[in-house]
């Protein structure tokens, strides 16, 4: 039997990364369908599954990896984004941040220093602010 399907799969794509997510979309979708009694949801449930078994299967290489390479991008920027906003969050118990007036740079200052002069680095304007 396994054989057999090792055959059957040979030359096909098979499940990447854009695989991996829906198949996760739908198990979620499929517990959420547990609780919430809605056909719309089934029918979009079923449509992610067949898409899924279509791209596992299909032999168009070329395209899988196109539709895999265009997830990964909107992906990657999405998780650089919130890594971006984790780190300020962070950044902000350490650091004072302040924009520069007259360029618009932000300027990381640490804490508890009272009163400073600070020197942009973009533009050299120079402000009071408390850190």
């Amino acid at each position: 039997m396994k054989d057999k399907f090792q055959r059957f799969m040979a030359g096909r794509y098979g499940v990447d990364e854009l695989g991996k997510y829906s198949l996760y979309l739908t198990i979620a979708l499929l517990i959420i369908g547990l609780f919430v009694r809605s056909r719309f949801l089934n029918g979009i449930t079923f449509i992610l599954v067949l898409v899924l078994y279509f791209r596992m299967f299909s032999k168009n290489y070329t395209q899988r990896r196109k539709e895999n390479e265009i997830f990964l991008k909107y992906k990657n920027q999405a998780v650089r984004f919130f890594n971006k906003e984790k780190q300020m969050t962070q950044d902000r118990v350490k650091f004072h941040i302040y924009t520069c007036p007259s360029c618009g740079q932000k300027i990381r200052i640490p804490r508890g220093k009272g009163k400073i002069a600070i020197t942009c680095p973009k533009c050299k304007t120079e402000f009071i602010k408390k850190s």
